[in-house]
Parts: structure tokens; C-alpha cells; sequence
């Protein structure tokens, strides 16, 4: 027994039912060529009555469009990568797109098979978040798959790139708390070699600096706690919250006197502020009356800390709407000018630096 029509109808079935060639039926379901009013409404009334679903898979393909986009990021485990996939996602649909996630772990080869446009995988453009390759590494293994690269991790002008300002923003973060008095202030999170792992320390660190210098202020050396080197199998590398309690129990364990020495602390992200937060309470060290405590992320945990963390927040739903946009605006002209663009990002003020 034949079990070809197990499958389902197939175009040449609606063809006979509504009394026209495949290639009509075709030209209605493609909308390639103008079809007369009656033979439109017999093909689609052929179409309702027996269920067809066109082989989108196979138009897809034959239009040179599969409407996915792959997200490439390092870790689905941190908060910031979990928010930054659901905007994503959201993003897309919006669009009529459906998103792949790729979780890369930071592992350089995965990067690169991102970057050169997964040969594997039929995707329509590529998002990529990298967490260990340079600009000449992502340029060289660049393929033709149309990429958008997340973050400040590139700063390579050739690529499209769609970023939140990590100096403007630690300068600011960093102002809120010289206004509210302090003088005396720390950075957590600065990383032995920036060109691994925590991408955007070397930016929020200028940041920070910036702001001092505009109030005529300095931080001393011992002031700024360098995080250990990133280890590819922690699935929180260098920014997380064990290191930020670690970083700060080694300074409140020096000589630098109560909360070791400072009245304001700008973490390198909210994971570390989390930490540090920690390390101040089991030490007696009150947060914000001894030393005021900003984040960077704005993480859903943020809010519910103890006390509750000042943040500054990337706009993650605007970065997507912008991602997306611009890795199909070079699906439709990839020969379209490489640019840079710029979500908006603002400071959350709660218990920690009020």
C-alpha cells in the first residue's frame, strides 16, 4: 500500500482540486506573479479544504532567507546573558524572526565558528557576544554570513556592532557617589590582561578615573581590587560573586583601617557588588552609612540584595530592537556600511548609594 499521502497534500493536490497548473497554485502561495481575483479565491478555497502548509523550509531556502538568527554568548548562566537572550528573542519575533542560542563558554574555537558563520547551521545573521577573541581574530575569521558583534569586547571599525557605553556609564555611576559626599572610592574589577575575559574592565575603569580626576580626587593603588585571572571552566569567570567577597575580605583584612579605608566602592558588575555586599556585612562594615556600593547590570537580584544595590542599567530591550535591526539590515544589503550603535543605559538608585 502506497503511504505517499501520509505526508499530507501537496501542491500538485491543490492544483487539481481548484482546476489550475501547480505553477499557479505556486505564483498564489509565492506571490510572484499577479493572479486573476476567482483563481486566487479557487486556489485558496482548494488550500483551506484540504489542510495544505506550504514546505516553508524549501521556500525559505530558495529565497536565500531561513528566518533565524543565532545568538552567540558565553553564558546562558549569568544573569546578563539570560536577560540579553530573552530581549533577543522578543526582539526577533517582533520581526517575524526565530533566534538559535549558541552558548560558546568563552571558547575561543566556538567563537570563531560563530564568527565565520556556522557552516553547519542555516541562519540568516549572527549576533556574537565574544568573551576571548581580538579585533584581528574576529576580522580574520569573519565569513559572510551578516554579523552583528554585542558589546565592547570589539572595537574593530570593519565590524557592525551594537554596544552600551561602559566609560560614560562608570562615570557616571562613579559622579552619583562623589555628590553624595564620598571622597575615598574603590573600583572592583579590574583583570590582569583586559584582552581576556571581563571585556569592558578597562573602559569602566577609565570611567571611573575620569570622574575622580573631573572632582579633583585619586584612588590609591590598594583601591583598586584586581579580580583573578579568568578560568574557562568557571561558568562565571572572573566577574563573579565569590571573587567580589574574596577581593573585599582581603582588603578589610589589611591595614587600611575600617571598611579598608574607603566610603564608596563601583563594582565592575552587580555579581561582584553582590559579593562585596557580603564581605561588608560579615565584617560589620554598613552599607551605605560606612561605604556607599554601585553595580553594574542591574540584575533581577539587584533589587532584592542587602540592602538593595544601586545599578546602572543597560536598556537590554532597546540593545535588542538595535541588534536584530541592524543584523538584518545587512541581510538586505550586505554591502551596507559597517556602524556602531548605542543603547541607552541609566542609573538605578536604591539602599546601597542612595
Amino acid at each position: 500500500m502506497s503511504t505517499r499521502r501520509s505526508a499530507g497534500p501537496t501542491l500538485k493536490d491543490v492544483a487539481a482540486i481548484a482546476g489550475v497548473s501547480y505553477r499557479t497554485v505556486s505564483n498564489v502561495i509565492n506571490a510572484r506573479v499577479p493572479v486573476s481575483g476567482p483563481t486566487r479565491e479557487r486556489v485558496e478555497a482548494a488550500i483551506a479544504e484540504l489542510g495544505y502548509r506550504p514546505q516553508l523550509a524549501a521556500r525559505q531556502l530558495r529565497m536565500g532567507r531561513s528566518n533565524l538568527i543565532t545568538l552567540s554568548v558565553p553564558f546562558l548562566s549569568l544573569p546578563y546573558f539570560a536577560q540579553l537572550a530573552h530581549a533577543v528573542v522578543g526582539a526577533a519575533e517582533r520581526v517575524g524572526y526565530d533566534v538559535v542560542v549558541d552558548e560558546t563558554h568563552g571558547d575561543p574555537e566556538r567563537e570563531l565558528r560563530a564568527a565565520a558563520g556556522f557552516q553547519a547551521l542555516l541562519t540568516d545573521g549572527i549576533l556574537l557576544s565574544p568573551m576571548s577573541l581580538s579585533d584581528a581574530q574576529l576580522v580574520a575569521a569573519r565569513g559572510r554570513t551578516p554579523l552583528v558583534v554585542l558589546g565592547e569586547r570589539i572595537r574593530a571599525a570593519r565590524v557592525d556592532r551594537v554596544v552600551v557605553d561602559s566609560v560614560t556609564s562608570s562615570r557616571d555611576a562613579t559622579a552619583h557617589l562623589i555628590a553624595s559626599g564620598r571622597r575615598t572610592l574603590g573600583f572592583l574589577g579590574t583583570v590582569p590582561d583586559a584582552s581576556i575575559g571581563a571585556a569592558a574592565a578597562d573602559l569602566r575603569l577609565e570611567g571611573f578615573r575620569s570622574a575622580l580626576r573631573a572632582a579633583g580626587l585619586e584612588a590609591e593603588p590598594q583601591h583598586l581590587l584586581e579580580v583573578s585571572p579568568w578560568d574557562p571552566e568557571s561558568p562565571e569567570g572572573d566577574y563573579s560573586r565569590e571573587e567580589g567577597y574574596a577581593r573585599v575580605q582581603a582588603l578589610l583584612s589589611g591595614v587600611h583601617g575600617r571598611a579598608g579605608g574607603l566610603d564608596g566602592l563601583v563594582c565592575a558588575n552587580d555579581l561582584l557588588a553582590i559579593g562585596a555586599l557580603r564581605a561588608f556585612r560579615e565584617a560589620g562594615v554598613e552599607v551605605p552609612r560606612d561605604v556607599a556600593v554601585v553595580g553594574w547590570d542591574d540584575s533581577p537580584e539587584s533589587a532584592f540584595a542587602a540592602p538593595s544595590l544601586t545599578s546602572i542599567a543597560p536598556d537590554l530591550t532597546e540593545l535588542a530592537r538595535l541588534a536584530v535591526a541592524s543584523v538584518l539590515r545587512l541581510v538586505d544589503d550586505p554591502h551596507s556600511p559597517p556602524r556602531v550603535e548605542q543603547a541607552p543605559y541609566r542609573l538605578v538608585v536604591r539602599e546601597s548609594a542612595p
